[in-house]
């Protein structure tokens, strides 16, 4: 048993819910345990001007922290955007855009925005299952689904004292010998593998084991995404303290 009482294999309880922000065209809260991120979707009526004339659309995604969410205060990031910022919101975006139909979009963009109001955690992989339902709740509105033909999810895992676990709070991804995160269709098929040896190398069985607990964990939060898009909202997971 972990310190929060979850098994190996068990996510921290999840909650997801659906057009959280009145004002935007697509919104989801979603909640890791004590993470918590906010996701949004901006359906723009434009595309970047090198895009401009070829029919097709473009996604891109933000992150950020907000200055209380972590232990210490973050400050706000001004000017240039620190490397874990850009990188993360690379990765956002970047497994949003491979389950999106850029020819059934047309000449829009999507903005996604991903805002940290709690981090303990998993905020990347938090903020691609979070901002794969704003996106679809977004482009419902515009008449715009078949632009997003299949779902994708985000969980993060690693070995901890010897143990494959899924789904790390910030305690036990501070203290993994090895840090993964995997996004996945809900078709089961991979877009995202980041996976470091922070302490320890590991070998190619301890790996398989990893991506087997992430497909596993990426089933049900696609579970839980699919409620959230029929606007109901869906928990799941750990019998652990929230």
């Amino acid at each position: 048993m972990r310190h929060d009482g979850r098994r190996p294999d068990e996510l921290r309880p999840l909650k997801i819910e659906p057009d959280y922000i009145e004002q935007a065209h697509g919104s989801a809260l979603i909640s890791c345990g004590k993470t918590i991120v906010l996701c949004t979707a901006t359906v723009d009526e434009n595309v970047p001007r090198w895009m401009s004339g070829r029919g097709t659309g473009w996604m891109t995604a933000e992150y950020g922290l907000l200055p209380a969410s972590t232990g210490e205060r973050t400050p706000r990031e001004t000017g240039k955007q620190k490397g874990r910022t850009v990188e993360i919101q690379r990765l956002i975006g970047r497994a949003l855009r491979a389950v999106t139909d850029f020819e059934a979009l047309g000449e829009r963009t999507v903005w996604l925005d991903c805002d940290v109001l709690q981090a303990d955690g998993g905020t990347r992989s938090a903020g691609i299952s979070g901002a794969w339902v704003a996106a679809a709740r977004a482009l419902d509105r515009f008449g715009l689904s078949r632009a997003l033909p299949e779902s994708i999810a985000a969980v993060s895992l690693g070995i901890v004292e010897g143990e494959p676990l899924v789904d790390l709070d910030y305690a036990e991804d501070s203290s993994a010998d090895v840090d993964l995160n995997v996004a996945m269709t809900g078709s089961g098929r991979l877009v995202e593998v980041q996976a470091t040896a922070e302490r320890a190398p590991f070998d190619r069985d301890q790996f398989n084991e990893l991506l087997e607990l992430a497909a596993a964990g990426i089933e049900q939060i696609a579970t839980a995404q699919r409620a959230a898009v029929e606007r109901t909202v869906s928990s799941v997971g750990g019998s652990g303290p929230a």
